[in-house]
């Protein structure tokens, strides 16, 4: 769109909302401050638990949107619980995992599986993320983008498989937002943050649900560890 085109069509839009453009400073100043504030929302209390009952009810959310789970005590577990997975149903001992220390770290010496890393191509039948942290009210994943996990690991494969640290599972969507924020910088967030909740699904067909209709037919969640207050 050209300069003169936008402006033009901006112009419109300032006139049928009724904006001065004499009042553009301060204007520009409260959406300034709307945005370095990054005033949070209402809360729902659901999520606002000690850390034990909120990584139980994060469990019972993501059951309940058609995910399975399965907690371990340790990181070194992960690589059974992976080729299990893929065992007990009859699918290829074949893995596309990204580059996260977390995973990059794992021992899968001990299993038949063929471990790849990288984004994937879309002939990946199951892959393996790392959670960035996870929302107890909605039993929601959150998952951010870049080379240590891809994003189209997140979606292209049939099976999904996301190891998730327990201290990580917050209460609700904002204080997992906050966390992102510290972690990478005021306005410089990743590239996408996405929210997963569940296996894909769509129902527009004739109301009749059918998994994996824009991405993962199976989602399986691997907690590690246990809750801390830290992620509340």
């Amino acid at each position: 769109m050209s300069g003169s085109t936008r402006d033009a069509v901006m112009g419109r839009i300032r006139r049928a909302v009724g904006a001065n453009p004499a009042n553009d400073a301060a204007r520009r100043a409260a959406v300034a401050a709307r945005l370095s504030g990054a005033p949070k929302g209402i809360v729902p209390e659901r999520g606002q638990l000690p850390p034990a009952e909120r990584l139980d009810l994060f469990v019972t959310m993501a059951t309940r949107a058609d995910a399975t789970v399965t907690r371990l005590e340790a990181y070194a577990d992960v690589p059974e619980e992976v080729a299990a997975f893929l065992r007990e149903r009859n699918l290829p001992a074949e893995i596309r995992m990204g580059r996260d220390p977390r995973l990059a770290g794992l021992d899968f010496s001990g299993t038949a599986l063929t471990v790849t890393t990288g984004p994937s191509e879309g002939d990946d039948l199951a892959s393996l993320s790392h959670a960035t942290g996870a929302i107890a009210e909605t039993g929601t994943l959150v998952l951010t983008s870049g080379p240590d996990n891809p994003t189209s690991l997140n979606f292209l494969p049939e099976y999904h498989l996301v190891v998730l640290d327990a201290a990580d599972v917050s209460g609700d969507m904002e204080a997992v937002l906050t966390r992102i924020r510290e972690r990478h910088g005021k306005g410089v967030m990743p590239r996408s943050v996405n929210f997963v909740t569940g296996p894909s699904r769509s129902a527009d067909i004739e109301q009749t649900l059918l998994l994996g209709a824009h991405g993962p037919r199976s989602l399986h969640i691997v907690v590690v560890g246990e809750p801390t207050d830290g992620a509340r």
